[in-house]
């Protein structure tokens, strides 16, 4: 039996202690993880491929990815210009009213909840990029473990307990739950989660949404529920290399068996090229093997997905396998004319797999169309030449309304750790389309504004003391310095 006030309860006492710890502290802390992690990668890669069916190497660089975002977040803590630290100065001169001594700055948000995601066993999982930034934004974390890679989740979750300990910090600074649905309902109802981070699917972020904006006290849901990332093709662009784009588009599509949020499940083609291009892409994915997919759940979805959209007759189907497998997902290709597609939104729906639809359009007033129909995305890829993007001011404008990162070559898998990455979108792609779960931004999530006026210096935080004892870069009446 669960017991959820003492977590909390343990949760909050941590909190109250570790949001006041120095940067250093925390980024010291950070790496201590990190250096836990990869001190039993020996064991890990393993597991995590053994539970997931995805290959050691994948595995690997997973696990490398998953490392350099927690030193990443050690960077940015220790560096701690995320603050944004402001400062006001007083005027009592100033008329007709006296000006007060204002500064303000972004304090962490309480205890959070993170569901881990199936697909990534590492780098979005228990030391994933959610737990990892609410920990560097000093929010305790009480992480429920995905079913599918129990293992893996419980290993991790003692190196971080471990690293807590050897780092002197609080217990209750990260609490690893295992449980099905109604554990998930009890953590996001508890009155102490302060924020809940998820990453999966659209139904399931929906609901912990949903939930959460029931409580008493509304908490904010980071949901990242995955797109179908268009690419979007332009005629001349598209003429110049078809094989070459129809082969980048097919591994794509089908890279780690399409159970990526970033999957390319829509591509727009005009229709000059379209016997070609398609020709091609059959070609390319007619020599990709059946890859197996996480566990047969996921397998399951992913063909009653295709026998879904098999009863629409305006689909043709390019490439279809007759066999459905317990475990492996077989690529499946279907093309549409745009005047069709444009009529249902079921042709806008997540298939998680390597499936995709052709969109067949005539012109670029169709173009425009099939641009102001789509839904919130992750990203949208568009394959054009100079000239031609030159001549796509409109949809360019329409796109950046529909999505959190637009290409502009090469494909929408594979999402850089860094600085400027942007991994979020409008609704429904995720819950709240200001933040991101990759990158450095991905702190902001966790934080609050508090301002302190006419406090006295020696009460202040050190990121807003008039010494600025933590040499950070803050803007001081207007202007932006160290």
């Amino acid at each position: 039996m669960i017991n959820y006030d003492d977590i909390f309860n343990t949760a909050q006492d941590a909190f109250l202690h570790f949001k006041k710890t120095s940067g250093k502290i925390k980024a010291n802390f950070l790496r201590q993880i990190a250096s836990n992690i990869e001190a039993e990668k020996d064991k890990l890669i393993p597991l995590a491929s053994d539970e997931s069916n995805l290959p050691e190497g994948r595995i690997t660089g997973e696990l490398g990815r998953t490392v350099g975002q927690i030193k990443l977040f050690a960077q940015i803590v220790e560096e701690g210009s995320w603050l944004e630290a402001v400062i006001d100065h007083a005027d009592p001169e100033r008329t007709p009213a006296p000006k007060p001594d204002l500064r303000r700055f972004l304090t962490a948000i309480g205890p959070v909840v993170v569901f881990g995601a199936s697909n990534f066993p590492l780098a979005f999982s228990t030391a994933g990029g959610d737990t990892i930034s609410a920990l560097a934004a000093g929010c305790p974390v009480i992480y429920k473990g995905h079913p599918a890679h129990p293992k893996t989740s419980l290993l991790v979750g003692s190196l971080i307990s471990k690293a807590v300990q050897e780092s002197g910090l609080p217990s209750g600074l990260f609490t690893h739950i295992e449980g099905g649905i109604d554990v998930g309902q009890e953590l996001v109802k508890h009155p102490i989660a302060k924020a809940i981070a998820f990453t999966g699917s659209f139904k399931g972020g929906k609901a912990i949404f949903d939930l959460a904006n029931q409580r008493t006290e509304p908490i904010p849901v980071y949901a990242e529920m995955g797109s179908v990332n268009p690419i979007i093709t332009l005629e001349n662009k598209l003429g110049s290399d078809i094989e070459g784009l129809a082969k980048s588009f097919a591994s794509s599509l089908t890279l780690g068996a399409g159970q990526f949020c970033t999957n390319p499940g829509l591509i727009m083609v005009p229709q000059v090229h379209e016997k070609t291009f398609s020709d091609a892409v059959k070609k390319e994915i007619q020599e990709i093997a059946a890859a197996p997919m996480l566990h047969e759940g996921i397998a399951k979805a992913y063909y009653e997905s295709l026998d879904k959209l098999k009863s629409k007759e305006e689909l043709e189907w390019l490439h279809v396998s007759a066999t459905t497998d317990l475990i492996k997902a077989h690529p499946a290709l279907a093309k549409i004319k745009a005047i069709d597609w444009l009529r249902d939104d079921l042709f806008q729906e997540e298939v998680f797999g390597s499936f995709a639809i052709m969109v067949v359009y005539e012109g670029a007033e169709e173009l425009l169309s099939i641009a102001q129909k789509l839904h919130g995305q992750l990203t949208i890829t568009i394959w054009g030449e100079d000239s031609e993007l030159e001549q796509s001011a409109e949809l360019i404008t329409i796109l950046e309304e529909k999505c959190g990162r637009i290409l502009f070559k090469g494909v929408p898998t594979g999402v850089e750790v860094g600085f400027a990455m942007q991994h979020g979108g409008p609704f429904p792609s995720t819950s709240d389309s200001r933040s991101t779960s990759v990158g450095a931004y991905a702190i902001k999530r966790f934080a609050r504004p508090i301002a302190f006026q006419d406090m006295p210096e020696k009460f202040l935080p050190d990121a807003l003391k008039e010494s600025n004892p933590l040499e950070i870069w803050r803007t001081v009446d207007g202007e932006f310095k160290k």
